[in-house]
């Protein structure tokens, strides 16, 4: 337990020792809203008439809907666990593979579901963890649109 002036500190990431193979947890959900695809389609310059251009996706797309771009759903995701599990615990994301299981819209709500596949101290900094997961971003009707597995540096309580 962390605590400033007397008071215990809450949203604090989670520590590697607290990570340990096979642990499970999940996000709360987060509706990806128009606003937010107009934002981010903005600020990144991902500009493409998929996501930009209603008259595309009435005339000539497959899809017909406000399709979100998936580095939108997975940088959401990222917020999410965030501020679920890395706040001064987070120290390196060091690689990952992203896999696009079916299309997000506007208008959808995700959740993340983790599962830690991979736990281990450190060799060359005995005070941090090498901790994979496997993250499932699901929609609110319990679709799989995207699966990723990130391996990042994580604070430890202790050296190894």
């Amino acid at each position: 337990m962390t605590e400033i002036d007397g008071y215990e500190v809450l949203g604090l990431g989670i520590y590697f020792e607290d990570l340990p193979l096979g642990r499970k947890f999940r996000t709360i959900g987060r509706t990806l809203t128009e606003a937010d695809l107009v934002n981010f389609i903005s600020v990144t310059g991902l500009t493409e008439v998929l996501f930009s251009n209603t008259e595309f996706l009435k005339n000539e797309s497959d899809i017909k809907e406000r399709v979100v771009p998936g580095a939108m759903v997975y940088s959401f995701a990222e917020g999410l666990l965030t501020h679920a599990t890395m706040q001064h615990t987070g120290f390196a994301f060091l690689n990952m593979e992203l896999n696009v299981h079916a299309p997000t819209f506007a208008g959808d709500t995700i959740h993340v579901e983790c599962e830690v596949v991979e736990s281990r101290r450190s060799k060359s900094r005995p005070n941090r963890g090498l901790v994979r997961t496997m993250n499932r971003i699901v929609k609110q009707d319990g679709t799989l649109v995207l699966t990723y597995n990130p391996l990042r540096m994580v604070k430890a309580r202790t050296e190894g």
